[in-house]
């Protein structure tokens, strides 16, 4: 079996020399990466009991799939943690790569998907976000990435609910008429309810520790968490 979507693949592979424009086809999610980076950090200080807040990551082992040009895995090696970061696109890891050498940063990249990538080590933390909606088996996906990680490690996975809302907002407001992304960037048939995630997950030895909301305001042009699920949401997992 294989988890890579090939026309998703291809899709950003086209615009992957957009990834660290803040104002190209990206834009999104360099907005939404402070909420992000935020919520993964505090996270892991408090399941971990970090005490050390100087650089609250050292001696994580963090694993980043569907890294894309790196956007989180270099804050995440930044923060201390010991990153390995996979995508199935080349093109996405060479601008990742180019742009972790431009910064003098440490990151273990490489072109895989997670039930290809050669490792003895496990992880954690594993990192899915934005990435579950773009896989060509999600069931598939979660069980391959569960294997890389640690007992008792956590995973994070960020999506897109399936409703109505997330339907108008996610595509024909973001993709069509606020153009913030290429249309085509979703396909509103692969978002996936936070209910089915936390079944896929459980059967995956995933259990759910927390669910939020990510909501968009668009006056200040921020991200903040939420009790609204309705359209983008975090999810916690731990490893039993």
């Amino acid at each position: 079996m294989n988890s890579i979507n090939k026309k998703e693949i291809e899709k950003f592979s086209r615009i992957a020399e957009e990834w660290w424009n803040p104002d190209g086809k990206f834009k999104p999610l360099h907005n939404f990466n402070p909420i992000r980076i935020k919520y993964i950090k505090e996270n892991i200080i408090k399941d971990f009991k970090i005490k050390d807040l100087d650089k609250p990551l050292k001696n994580i082992k963090l694993l980043d799939i569907g890294c894309g040009g790196g956007l989180l895995s270099e804050p995440m090696r930044r923060l201390g943690a010991d990153v390995t970061a996979i995508d199935a696109s080349k093109k996405n890891i060479e601008v990742a790569k180019f742009h972790a050498k431009k910064n003098k940063l440490k990151i273990d990249y490489r072109v895989s998907s997670p039930e290809k990538l050669k490792t003895t080590n496990k992880f954690d933390v594993i990192l899915n976000m934005e990435i579950v909606e773009h896989v060509n088996d999600i069931d598939f996906f979660i069980k391959e990435s569960s294997k890389l990680l640690k007992k008792n490690g956590i995973m994070f996975i960020a999506t897109l609910n399936k409703t109505l809302k997330s339907y108008i907002f996610a595509i024909i407001g973001a993709e069509y008429v606020l153009k913030w992304l290429p249309i085509g960037t979703h396909d509103w048939e692969k978002f996936v309810k936070p209910e089915d995630l936390t079944e896929i997950s459980k059967r995956n030895k995933l259990l759910l520790k927390k669910l939020d909301g990510m909501q968009f305001n668009i006056l200040n042009n921020s991200w903040k968490v939420s009790d609204d699920t309705s359209v983008n949401y975090i999810t916690k997992f731990i490893k039993t």
